[in-house]
């Protein structure tokens, strides 16, 4: 998907919501637990449900490696399901992956060619020859951790480094990477202050924004210093949407909530 087409789905649905499928069968409706894929059948009544609200999906890889081989057969029949029947929305590999080039570019084939996602999060520390990989190929797109929501952030991140904060020298260098029109960034909506910051930077790319929901990040104060004139962002809520209930109405009440944050970002879409 093109980053164009992208900004035209936030437009015809009046959203830049993206939802985290991050299943834990300890989370989901028991009921579900008797059928045979308990993890797709979740994830395809949830995307049923929400996919008129939601411009993205973003299924934690983790989440699906926990359960070995049957976690990753269920991840495969998630993401065949959504290319298949939803081709409009973003698909995103939230696999923090990173590693020397050789190693990158098998990661970047997994994701691209094996499992056709359009994006897939990387993590920045090896630097330039373990990102660039992901960004060789057509109209995919490498998602750059930059500051990011958990407390822990500030343990590198926000350091002070010859004068300047290490996630703002990693920003800056990235936009050097072959290909860097393909990068969009990671930014915590727990660190919604920095994005004014942030947006100095690079006033143009994409921002992936975790954090707003169950971990307390504010949509408002997000988009008062993220949107640019494409929009630029995806907010996602994970555990917030797709565990709004734990009975039979789960995919009922994921909508509900996704429809909050529709209607929230609709309307300062309008203003």
């Amino acid at each position: 998907m093109t980053t164009q087409e992208l900004v035209a789905q936030i437009h015809a649905k009046q959203s830049f919501l993206c939802i985290g499928l991050d299943v834990d069968l300890n989370k989901i409706p028991k009921h579900l637990l008797d059928e045979k894929d308990p993890i797709f059948e979740f994830n395809k009544a949830i995307i049923d449900a929400t996919h008129h609200l939601a411009v993205a999906y973003k299924p934690n890889i983790a989440f699906y490696e926990a359960y070995g081989i049957k976690g990753w057969k269920s991840l495969e029949k998630t993401i065949t399901y959504l290319n298949a029947n939803y081709p409009e929305v973003f698909t995103i590999a939230d696999a923090k992956r990173g590693d020397i080039g050789n190693t990158s570019t098998m990661y970047a084939k997994a994701f691209f060619e094996d499992l056709e996602f359009d994006s897939v999060t990387v993590a920045p520390y090896m630097g330039k020859d373990s990102v660039e990989p992901f960004l060789a190929f057509e109209n995919k797109h490498a998602i750059l951790l930059a500051l990011t929501s958990n407390q822990g952030a500030f343990d590198f991140q926000t350091k002070n480094v010859e004068g300047k904060e290490l996630y703002k020298q990693v920003l800056e260098v990235s936009k050097s990477y072959k290909n860097s029109e393909n990068l969009m960034y990671v930014v915590g909506a727990t660190k919604a202050e920095f994005i004014g910051g942030i947006r100095k930077i690079i006033p143009d790319s994409f921002l992936l924004v975790p954090g707003v929901g169950a971990q307390g990040g504010n949509l408002q104060e997000v988009c008062r210093y993220g949107l640019n004139d494409q929009i630029g962002l995806l907010i996602n809520s994970s555990r917030g949407i797709i565990y709004a209930s734990d009975g039979v109405d789960y995919a009922k009440a994921a909508a509900e909530k996704a429809f909050e944050l529709q209607k929230q970002m609709e309307n300062i879409l309008k203003s």
